[in-house]
């Protein structure tokens, strides 16, 4: 990590005083006004600060990150030198966020030479750049150099380095617009090389290398869905063989239409033994035409099944599809972005339903609960909650409340927000004793009365891990008085459960 200029400015006075004024970069404002975090929990420390408001933190791997009072957040330099670089020859770089090489010398030069002839009015900015250059030993770079090293570094700010309001969960926006490329741009760019190797091979030797590996072979039959070809076929085929060893997947449903799209009656027995591998796929191709079927059939229910489910543009794709062939091949932080700005424009629209102008039709709530499941994939369960606990408050049955209050006091008791899961678990146990809503009647012969007494028993626990006696015996009674009300296979496993957290509760003397 380069950072000898910030060692200088901490030991320099007159230095530190400079880069203040003119140049906005204070040592002494290295506070920002929120407690911030970065989405992927890397460590972030703040250093100086700016007369707007505006924090620079430096992240782990020595980059610095500015943030401003405005919620826009964006990487300036892969260095604190790099960073000071930028501000002391780019003092008015806030102005400067459009630009990049693209635009050519004489559109930077002239919008630099704009900015600084106001500045020159008020002090000397050529003769204090170069002092504060020569005293903190930074190189002389033309505009056009810095424009460049800022553009690079901006573009690296997502994913790796997305800042989060560390309270509520949400995301600063990006400082610059500039264009990057859709998610699902890198997460296929794997498919779409072994699709290549894949039509450069000749037959099924060639082809097993990915075929008999699980993710390689979904991403190529997804490179396949957006890149088709006639003379596929074959290897299709041969895809297919092995992604029903995966009992039914969307990869196998799609490998399937694909397949069929070619119209040929000859491939209905493959896709009738692809569909009889187990009771998961048969369900999922139970519409396949039968066996004696005519090949143009076969291609009528592929063209169906492509049109409803999947089609040729990746950009039409559910946003799920990317952010979980990006977790499984490791590109976490990647996916992570997706989500949380996906789960930040649902809340936004949440928040602006019933203002004036405001459309609800325009907001679609439907992917809070795999949100909250996503981020449980990817461990983040302070998100997972937040997008929880907008999706309780959508629910309009009392089954659907209760699952989504239990699914929440879960995700509260393992973030150790205790008083917050037992305090959930009273408005679930609320809704229980409701008898205007019919959908909860069965509650305590099935699972979810089960689910209900576990979790209970689980959060009391948590409460005597705590020291926390008054409120674990509150909630054990209240755990008890549910397990009495279940029947004998919902109650089943509980009674054990029930004994060893009354033992550890009455441990607490």
């Amino acid at each position: 990590m380069t950072d000898h200029a910030l060692r200088l400015l901490r030991q320099s006075r007159s230095a530190a005083e400079l880069a203040a004024f003119p140049f906005d970069f204070d040592l002494d404002r290295a506070e920002h006004g929120e407690e911030v975090g970065l989405a992927s929990g890397g460590e972030l420390t703040p250093v100086a600060g700016d007369g707007t408001g505006g924090t620079f933190f430096v992240c782990a791997d020595g980059s610095v990150l500015y943030a401003d009072s405005e919620g826009s957040a964006g990487i300036i330099g892969s260095s604190v030198d790099e960073a000071l670089e930028t501000v002391i020859g780019l003092p008015g770089w806030r102005d400067y966020l459009d630009l990049s090489p693209a635009d050519g010398t004489e559109k930077i030069l002239a919008r630099m030479a704009e900015t600084e002839q106001e500045m020159r009015e008020d002090f000397d900015v050529d003769a204090e750049r170069a002092a504060l250059r020569g005293a903190l030993g930074l190189p002389e770079r033309s505009p056009v150099e810095l424009i460049g090293m800022l553009h690079k570094a901006l573009l690296r700010t997502e994913p790796d380095f997305l800042l989060l309001n560390a309270e509520e969960g949400g995301a600063y926006e990006l400082l610059d617009r500039h264009p990057r490329p859709p998610l699902w741009e890198p997460v296929l760019a794997r498919g779409r090389a072994d699709l290549a190797v894949l039509r450069a091979g000749d037959g099924p030797a060639a082809w097993d290398a990915v075929a008999r590996d699980p993710l390689r072979r979904r991403l190529a039959l997804r490179a396949a869905q957006f890149d088709r070809a006639e003379s596929d076929l074959d290897l299709l085929r041969h895809l297919v063989r092995y992604e029903a060893e995966s009992s039914m997947t969307d990869e196998l449903r799609l490998g399937a239409v694909l397949v069929g799209l070619h119209g040929l009656a000859e491939d209905l027995p493959l896709l009738h033994e692809v569909r009889d591998t187990d009771f998961d796929t048969a369900c999922g191709l139970s519409e396949l035409p039968g066996s004696g079927a005519p090949g143009a059939e076969l291609r009528q229910w592929a063209l169906d099944m492509d049109a409803s489910m999947f089609g040729t543009d990746p950009a039409d794709e559910p946003l799920f599809t990317w952010t979980e062939l990006a977790r499984d091949q490791g590109m976490t932080e990647l996916a992570r972005v997706a989500l949380i700005r996906l789960l930040d424009e649902i809340e936004l629209g949440l928040y602006q339903l019933g203002r004036p102008g405001w459309a609800p039709e325009a907001l679609d709530t439907s992917p809070l609960r795999g949100l909250s499941r996503e981020f449980q994939e990817l461990s983040d369960r302070f998100q997972a909650l937040r997008a929880q606990r907008l999706f309780v408050g959508l629910q309009d049955t009392a089954w659907a409340r209760v699952s989504a209050r239990l699914d929440q006091a879960r995700l509260e008791r393992e973030l150790g927000q205790l008083p917050q899961a037992t305090a959930t678990l009273e408005s679930l146990r609320a809704i229980l004793t409701d008898p205007r809503d019919t959908s909860l009647r069965l509650w305590h012969g099935v699972n979810l009365g089960r689910y209900i007494a576990e979790e209970h028993y689980a959060l009391t626990r948590a409460l005597a891990d705590a020291d926390l006696p008054e409120e674990a015996r509150v909630l054990l009674a209240h755990a008890d008085a549910i397990l009495g009300e279940l029947s004998g296979n919902a109650a089943t496993g509980v009674r054990e459960l029930a004994e060893e957290t009354a033992e550890r509760v009455r441990d607490l003397g």
